[in-house]
């Protein structure tokens, strides 16, 4: 574990040098992706780093997550509250659409949690202008392949540190970095409405998807789901500069 956090560590002090930028920040959801990038941010830029919550209408006990998470590490952090942004400008694309008469009821979930998604993206590259900071990326291993992000939401950053990560092998980091226990043992979940998890909503499982990337044997019909997965979403990937650590 040493050896992998002091790799991306180097390779994230490397990224801003290259860059010619001050520092570093990362979206933080109280989610375990999110909190192990703010910890190897921190360790990278103890002074120039930043962690960013931003709840959209979000589970009281999310933000108390992310708190906790930023708190535990020390790192600096905002709290930005975008219900009302999110609101006021998802109220106003559907009425115009609906003047139309084109507005489709079905896709209504999933177009307002994009809309949250790349919200937050906007509001961290604001942000990281302000503080000429890069935009650090979220992504395991298994939500690369998939393409189990936003395209232009929480996969518009400029680093992927762990894109070459288990979902396993990113709880065992958050293990070594001390996350807040309640955090590493929280269900997934992307944060995009209320009860959201990522697995009911991909259909299959971490774990199934993390053997399939290590060449293992999993059942037949989660084989095929992921493969169709990263068949579609392959217009997502190849967006950011990534650290191959494989």
């Amino acid at each position: 574990m040493e050896q992998t956090v002091n790799k991306i560590v180097s390779w994230l002090q490397e990224q801003v040098e290259q860059a010619n930028v001050r520092g570093l920040l990362v979206g933080v959801s109280g989610g375990l992706d999110s909190a192990v990038i703010v910890n190897l941010i921190k360790r990278a830029f103890p002074n120039n780093s930043l962690g960013v919550i931003m709840p959209v209408q979000n589970n009281p006990e999310d933000i108390i997550d992310a708190e906790n998470v930023v708190n535990a590490c020390g790192v600096d952090y905002l709290n930005i509250d975008l219900s009302d942004s999110h609101g006021l400008l998802y109220r106003a694309i559907k009425q115009e659409i609906k003047t139309k008469n084109e507005w489709n009821n079905q896709q209504d979930r999933i177009a307002d949690a994009n809309l949250r998604a790349r919200l937050r993206m906007s509001t961290l590259y604001t942000i990281a202008t302000n503080y000429q900071y890069l935009v650090v990326g979220t992504d395991n291993a298994a939500e690369w392949h998939t393409g189990y992000f936003t395209k232009y939401g929480d996969g518009g950053v400029d680093l992927q540190p762990i894109v070459d990560l288990t979902k396993q092998e990113v709880a065992d980091l958050a293990t070594y970095l001390e996350v807040p226990q309640a955090v590493i043992d929280k269900k997934p979940s992307a944060d995009l409405w209320v009860g959201q998890t990522d697995e009911d909503e991909m259909g299959t499982t971490y774990d199934n998807i993390d053997a399939y990337l290590l060449g293992e044997a999993i059942p037949e019909k989660d084989q095929e789901m992921i493969e169709q997965m990263h068949r579609r979403t392959e217009h997502k990937r190849n967006i950011a500069t990534q650290l191959r650590l494989k």
